[in-house]
């Protein structure tokens, strides 16, 4: 009697993908691009708040801003920075492309090997002479204040973005429509492309960093030559005198009949608060002779808060 051959093994069906599982990938995709930008939009808040009240003379460790505040502090001091930067990159974008795609032609193969040399060594060029800027004090190529402090970035990221571009046009010779195998001399330069693309970047960051630091104290001085415009009014009601050096604050004390709250300080400005104490500023008060006096929330004084 024959026995019948077992069956073949079958593979286990692949398991089917539930809609839940795809909707979480999707998620994540989408999530982690979210996450660095709230991350770096903290982080140049951080920057702006500190240099802003540092300008102030207001120690920004004791305000305790919350998440939210300091966010919404870097949309203004990053969104014009960055408009130009995409602009910017915009514009390189659907340069290189259309250089490219005039280079890729078989008669102009000449042009593409000088242009490839010719950005590379422009671009080598202008990071050598703006990167020892970063290590030492070599910075008499640029002149004092602002050209001294954004320039040498600005070179770098400038040239790390030429040698990219030659990189780019040397990677896309001769590849045509067809597929080819990369080459040892290919992986090489796309790990030379690699490391100026992680320069370009750490310039940018760099640059934009010393510009938000540079707008929150600007914005401070603004605010101080102003007139701290916009904080609110404070009349100070204390039992014990204050004594400060803040001018154009006027005094009243109205005796035994007030107590224990006898004196009163008018003209202050509450420029800033913290869970232990005020910090004001006199109405009459500027950028040149600015002068905070920091009241502590223990019950010495009572602040009634008026309208801006």
């Amino acid at each position: 009697m024959s026995t019948l051959p077992p069956p073949p093994p079958h593979a286990d069906p692949a398991p089917l993908r539930s809609p839940a599982s795809t909707f979480v990938e999707k998620a994540a995709v989408i999530a982690a691009p979210g996450t660095i930008t709230f991350a770096l939009l903290y982080y140049f808040g951080s920057l702006y708040n500190k240099a802003y009240y540092s300008a102030l003379g207001v120690p920004v460790e004791d305000l305790e801003l919350s998440i939210q505040g300091i966010v919404a502090n870097s949309t203004n001091a990053v969104f014009l920075p960055l408009c130009a930067l995409l602009a910017g990159g915009l514009i390189l974008l659907l340069t290189v492309g259309w250089l490219g795609r005039r280079l890729s032609r078989p008669e102009n193969a000449a042009r593409r090997r000088s242009a490839i040399t010719w950005l590379l060594t422009v671009g080598v060029v202008m990071m050598l002479l703006g990167l020892p800027v970063y290590f030492s004090n070599l910075v008499g190529l640029f002149p004092a204040g602002w050209p001294r402090r954004f320039l040498p970035a600005l070179m770098v990221a400038a040239g790390s973005t030429l040698a990219v571009f030659g990189v780019h046009l040397r990677l896309s010779a001769g590849t045509g429509v067809r597929l080819r195998q990369a080459s040892p001399s290919d992986r090489t330069w796309l790990g030379v492309g690699t490391l100026l693309l992680g320069l370009l970047t750490l310039s940018l960051f760099y640059d934009m960093a010393l510009y938000v630091t540079g707008l929150g104290r600007g914005d401070a001085q603004l605010h101080a030559m102003g007139g701290y415009r916009g904080t609110p009014w404070v009349v100070v009601h204390a039992y014990v005198p204050l004594r400060h050096h803040a001018r154009s604050i006027e005094f009243t004390d109205y005796g035994g009949e007030s107590a224990p709250y006898r004196y009163e300080y008018r003209g202050f400005r509450l420029l800033a608060k913290s869970p232990t104490r005020f910090y004001l500023v006199s109405y009459d008060s500027r950028w040149l002779d600015r002068s905070v006096v920091v009241l502590p929330d223990d019950g010495v004084a009572w602040l009634e808060i008026r309208g801006a």
